[in-house]
């Protein structure tokens, strides 16, 4: 009778034991989701989606999250003209400049180049690529864009006196 009963009893542990186990070599189901994010530039909204990978039972994001402005990785720029002309003769001034952007990576960038000048002693960023004539809104791999902007304002919006590069940025929209 001793035997009947541990037959019984062994069939069972062994059930539970391989039947329940957490086998490692078992993958965990993963998927991929996107997460929606964006950020601010000079009160220009910019969309800027990652994807991640995570197990199957985490819930897809919903609400977009505001995030610092991405910046592309190892740029440079070179400044090949910077030229303010604060009373060209006929009542406007004209700023004119060719900025060289450079994307070392091996990989193609969507993005904006912003700029931070001091105009008269006063510092501040803006985007000018919406009034260039190059406004370098992509940069190829291992490649560069040069930024070319000229234009002429009025003096009797505002008149100014000193226009000074200080810095330049390249946001990141997409990489390719």
């Amino acid at each position: 009778m001793n035997k009947i009963l541990k037959f019984p009893v062994l069939f069972l542990t062994a059930v539970l034991w391989f039947g329940c186990s957490s086998d490692d070599s078992e993958e965990e189901c993963m998927k991929t989701i996107t997460i929606p994010q964006f950020y601010y530039v000079n009160g220009q909204s910019y969309s800027y989606n990652t994807t991640q990978e995570v197990t199957c039972d985490t819930p897809e994001p919903t609400k977009a999250k505001e995030i610092e402005p991405p910046q592309l990785e190892d740029f440079s720029y070179e400044v090949l003209k910077f030229e303010f002309t604060p009373d060209t003769g006929s009542n406007t001034s004209r700023l004119e400049f060719e900025i060289e952007l450079t994307n070392p990576n091996n990989y193609a960038v969507s993005g904006v180049p912003v700029l931070t000048v001091n105009v008269d002693g006063l510092q501040t960023t803006s985007s000018f690529s919406q009034n260039a004539s190059i406004p370098c809104y992509e940069i190829a791999a291992n490649s560069s864009c040069i930024l070319t902007y000229d234009q002429e304002e009025s003096r009797d919006v505002v008149i100014i006196d000193s226009y000074e590069l200080v810095d330049v940025h390249y946001y990141i929209i997409k990489n390719d």
